[in-house]
Order: structure tokens, then C-alpha cells, then sequence
């Protein structure tokens, strides 16, 4: 374009022939089409610019380029991308959080006959996403986690709001028909130096084998609480709620032998509502339990899918396989068989690939197979129209614990935008929150029941199903965490909340349980 200028200057100074006006156009035009033309500056050039024309035309060597075109050659244009995800910038990598373990080893079931469900839990209404688990201790119980920037949100903006601070407090009446997705707590802090603990069992339990334990005296010692008139329900909790769960069985054995009576039965008829609940699911083998509780919430009319979830996406391959058995061998039906007649689509698919108990349990990380689940699960979600949930079935449903804790930092790395969020926009209803479970779990399982139990006493009225649940199926297990993170996420105890959600008996064995 210099050249033309060039070109137009010469010829107002002095008249040219027809022929010379073409070669020179020519010129011009030939060397405006040579590769790597023009070059990185023009010399000077006589008679450019035109006298008395300085301020019209740029300096010699100084032409503007068209914008939006690079410079040929190279020079300040951005470098394209290494592959077709947004980078993760200066995001902080999430993690940290050791994976607790399943249950302990149950023993073989059977011996406790079902007995009439009270209401299962219900199911608060979906918030804004999951940001994240605060970060469980990881040697003793007494200090707190390392305060690191919390990830999450979405690019280029704010995070969403949390609750307690910005999120509508939880309803009073609880929806047990439908199952949306978590509310969400206030995130309190992230720690992301530890690496995923093993799947360790009985470790954190409120309540361990008795010392000194005597099946005989302790059912003689049930069975004077239960004789003439009235109950001595404290004698009843002293001992329940300082026994383990095998130490329970080998009472209710020694209570048959001894008196020719079924324990079970005696204590149905002296007690009644919620502490009737408790004290039997306290006697009632771990498996069967879990399998009681899986027949009661797919009988009747509706069903219970927060059950189906909190059971099937949280426990071990171990203690799957055996409530697959027990759920056969007790009542007869095939666990798989009711959950497809019971649920269908997408969450249908999750649960049967849960109940197969097929999930990788090798703690060691793959961290290359992480970022390559990571990119499989954004393009599956975010980097689509549409969703492929085939893809998230198949990673979330076969990938370990700590494996998925890996597969959570890569994608924030990877995405600048935390899984749980992704999956938040991506799925709705009873999967996402299957899904969500699976990922909380990986995340920090001890803050999923904290969750869990601090939603069944919000509001008005107790979930005490959910409640029962969920301090008898962990007392053994890691309560200790639950309640250390309970009280980290909403700054009060468990117990506080407890005592003053409950009353009489059953809140006394509550306390008993959980340690207060």
C-alpha cells in the first residue's frame, strides 16, 4: 500500500507516459504480492511524503495494518491454544480429602424380624451447587485445617451464593416424594496438601467392643428393665449404646437361650414411636440393616430414592455384595429386579451399576488417567451441546474414591470450574444427586453425613428417620469425623443440635450414641 502512495506522489510532480505509468503500477503491484512483503519497516524513500503533505501520512515505516490481522512473520499474535480446553489460569488446585472408610465387616444376616418403617427421609430442595467439602482433619481431632482460597464458581464472576449467607433457609415441610439436589452449606475451609487416606474401618466410631463383656449378664440385665410393670429405659440404654453391634447379637442370643423369649419382640411391646426405631435398628445386624432399609424404601406406594442413595453410593464393594445377599436371603426378591421396576432413566442405570459392587478400591492414584477422566467429563458435559451421561455413569460408577479426588483437582485445573458445579448444570433430579453423592464422598464422606444429619433437624419437625439412620449406621464407623466436621460447618455440636431437636428417652440414647 506504501508502494501505491509512493506511486500516486511521484506522478503529481511531473507528467509520465501512459507506458510508464503502467510499468510502475506493475512494480508495485508485484512487490506487494511477494511473500513476506511488506517487510518490518520501509527506508526512507525520495519524495515520500509529499511536500506539504507530512501530517496526511504516517512516517516511513510506520503503516498501520488492517486490524484484526497479525503481523506476517509472527510478532504479538496469541499462540492458539495447546488443546480445545480453557486453561486453568492461576486456579487453585482443590483436594485433600482423605476418603473414610465403609463399614466394618457385618455380621451374617438374619435373626431380626422387619418391623414397620417410619417415614423415610425427605428431600430439600436443590441449591446452587457444591463448592466443595471442608477439609477433615487428618491426625487428631482438637485444630482445625490450614484456611485455603476455596475454588469454585463460575468464570469471570462471582460464586454462587451458600448457605447460611445468601442461600433461602431450608423449608420447614420436607418433600419425600422427589429427590433435587443438595442444599449447600457454607464452605469453611480446603486443605490442599494431604493426600486420600485409605479406606480404613472402625477406626473413628463412638461406640467400640465393651471391655469385659458378658452376653449373659447384659440380657439378664435387659430383661429385669422389661419385667413387671413399666420400663427402666435407662437400664435399657446403658447398655445398648455401649456395645457394638456384634456384642448386641450375641445378647440377643443369650436373651433367647436364657429365657426363651425374642428380645426383639419383648422390647416392640415396652416401647414405642422413635425410640422404638432406634433401639431396634441399634439390634439389628449392619447388613440387614442397610437391606431393611433399601426394601423400605422401594415398598408400597412411592419411593424413597434419598434411601437408595445414601446406601448404594457411599458403601464399600464388600458391604454391597452383602446386602445384595441379605436382601435376597431375607425377603426374597432380587435387589437389581426392584430397582429397575422402581426407578428408571438415567438414575435407574447409576444405581444398578452401584448394586454390582464392581468399583475399583486400589488407593493409589493414576494421576494421567485423572486429567484424561477430567477432559472425557468435560467434553461429555461442558464442552458439548447436550450431555453424554453414559460418560459420567462409566467413570463415577468404576473409578475409586481417591481416584475421583484426583479426577475433581484435574478438572478444576483443567476447566477453572469446580465438577460438582458441572454437574449441577448438566444433570438435574435423582442422578445429579446420585452423582453428586459419589463425588462428595470422594471428596469427604465424614461432611456428606454431617450434612445429611444437619438437614434432618432443620426446621420444623425431625427427619428421625434420616436421623436414626445415619448415627447408627456411622457409630462404628466415623462418627468421631462427622461430628468434628458437623461442628466446623455450622458451629454448633451435634449433640447440641440433637438435645434440642429431641426429647425424653430418645434423645438421652441419642446423646449415648454420638458421645455427649
Amino acid at each position: 500500500m506504501a508502494d501505491v502512495h509512493h506511486c500516486d506522489s511521484v506522478y503529481l510532480q511531473r507528467s509520465y507516459s501512459l507506458y510508464e505509468i503502467t510499468e510502475d503500477i506493475s512494480y508495485c503491484c508485484y512487490r506487494m504480492s511477494y511473500p513476506g512483503y511488506p517487510p518490518t519497516g520501509y527506508p526512507p524513500f525520495p519524495g515520500y511524503p509529499p511536500t506539504g503533505q507530512e501530517s496526511s501520512f504516517p512516517p516511513p515505516g510506520q503503516y498501520p495494518y488492517p486490524s484484526g490481522f497479525p503481523p506476517m512473520g509472527g510478532g504479538a499474535y496469541p499462540p492458539a491454544p495447546s488443546s480445545g480446553y480453557p486453561g486453568a489460569g492461576g486456579y487453585p488446585a482443590p483436594g485433600g480429602y482423605p476418603a473414610p472408610g465403609g463399614y466394618p465387616g457385618a455380621p451374617q444376616p438374619g435373626g431380626a424380624p422387619s418391623y414397620p418403617g417410619g417415614q423415610g427421609f425427605g428431600a430439600p430442595p436443590g441449591g446452587a451447587g457444591f463448592p466443595g467439602y471442608p477439609q477433615p482433619p487428618t491426625q487428631s481431632y482438637g485444630g482445625g485445617p490450614a484456611q485455603v482460597p476455596l475454588p469454585g464458581g463460575f468464570p469471570g464472576g462471582a460464586m454462587p451464593s451458600q448457605y447460611p449467607g445468601g442461600q433461602s433457609p431450608y423449608p420447614s415441610q420436607i418433600n419425600t416424594e422427589s429427590f433435587p439436589s443438595y442444599p449447600v452449606f457454607s464452605p469453611v475451609s480446603w486443605d490442599y496438601s494431604s493426600e486420600p487416606a485409605p479406606m480404613t474401618q472402625g477406626t473413628h466410631g463412638t461406640i467400640r467392643p465393651a471391655a469385659n463383656f458378658d452376653a449373659m449378664r447384659d440380657a439378664e440385665v435387659l430383661r429385669k428393665a422389661m419385667k413387671g410393670f413399666g420400663t427402666d429405659e435407662q437400664a435399657i440404654i446403658d447398655v445398648v449404646a455401649n456395645r457394638s453391634n456384634d456384642q448386641r447379637q450375641k445378647i440377643k442370643a443369650a436373651f433367647k437361650t436364657m429365657y426363651g423369649k425374642d428380645l426383639i419382640k419383648d422390647l416392640k411391646s415396652e416401647l414405642s414411636g422413635s425410640m422404638e426405631e432406634l433401639i431396634l435398628a441399634l439390634f439389628m445386624p449392619s447388613t440387614y440393616y442397610d437391606a431393611w432399609s433399601l426394601r423400605n424404601a422401594m415398598k408400597g406406594a412411592g419411593t424413597q430414592e434419598r434411601v437408595l442413595i445414601e446406601i448404594l453410593c457411599t458403601r464399600t464393594n464388600q458391604e454391597i455384595r452383602e446386602i445384595v445377599r441379605c436382601y435376597q436371603s431375607e425377603f426374597g426378591r432380587d435387589l437389581e429386579k426392584d430397582i429397575r421396576s422402581d426407578t428408571s432413566g438415567h438414575f435407574e442405570r447409576l444405581l444398578v451399576s452401584m448394586c454390582q459392587g464392581n468399583r475399583d478400591e486400589n488407593q493409589n492414584v493414576n494421576h494421567q488417567l485423572a486429567q484424561e477422566d477430567a477432559q472425557r467429563l468435560y467434553q461429555a458435559g461442558e464442552g458439548r451441546l447436550g450431555t453424554d451421561e453414559s460418560c459420567f455413569n462409566m467413570i463415577l460408577a468404576t473409578r475409586s474414591f481417591p481416584q475421583l479426588k484426583a479426577t475433581v483437582e484435574a478438572y478444576s485445573r483443567m476447566a477453572n470450574r469446580d465438577l460438582l458445579n458441572s454437574v449441577s448444570r448438566e444433570f438435574s433430579g435423582n442422578v445429579e444427586s446420585g452423582l453428586k453423592t459419589i463425588l462428595q464422598c470422594a471428596l469427604n464422606r465424614p461432611a456428606f453425613f454431617a450434612e445429611r444429619l444437619y438437614y434432618s433437624m432443620k426446621g420444623a419437625g425431625t427427619d428421625d428417620s434420616t436421623l436414626v439412620r445415619i448415627v447408627v449406621t456411622r457409630s462404628e464407623i466415623d462418627l468421631v469425623q462427622i461430628k468434628q466436621m458437623f461442628s466446623q460447618m455450622y458451629q454448633k455440636t451435634l449433640g447440641t443440635m440433637i438435645a434440642s431437636d429431641t426429647s425424653g428417652d430418645y434423645r438421652k440414647l441419642l446423646l449415648a450414641i454420638v458421645g455427649q
